[in-house]
């Protein structure tokens, strides 16, 4: 069990769309919701800096993050496991 699933934090899975920053990757986390007046289902996204310390993440991975301790003025959040590496092209 990591830390993250023993204090019952919120966790996302998304898309690494930048690992330029140092120790920090941006994950792009998309969720599809009925419109509220249409009803039609339609796909929101949100960006999220997330805690990398070693850099092993790299863009396009597949990440889990969990919700934290704020570690900067973006950034509240922690990369806790790989779910999918990148495909390479």
């Amino acid at each position: 069990m990591t830390q993250a699933q023993e204090k019952n934090t919120r966790t996302l899975v998304g898309k690494v769309v930048s690992d330029k920053r140092a120790k920090t990757v941006t994950v792009l986390v998309e969720r599809r919701a009925k419109h509220e007046l249409y009803g039609k289902i339609v796909a929101r996204s949100r960006k999220y800096h997330a805690h990398d310390e070693n850099g092993e993440y790299k863009m396009g991975d597949i990440v889990e993050i969990a919700e934290g301790r704020p570690l900067s003025k973006t950034k509240s959040w922690v990369v806790t496991r790989l779910v999918e590496k990148a495909q390479l092209v």
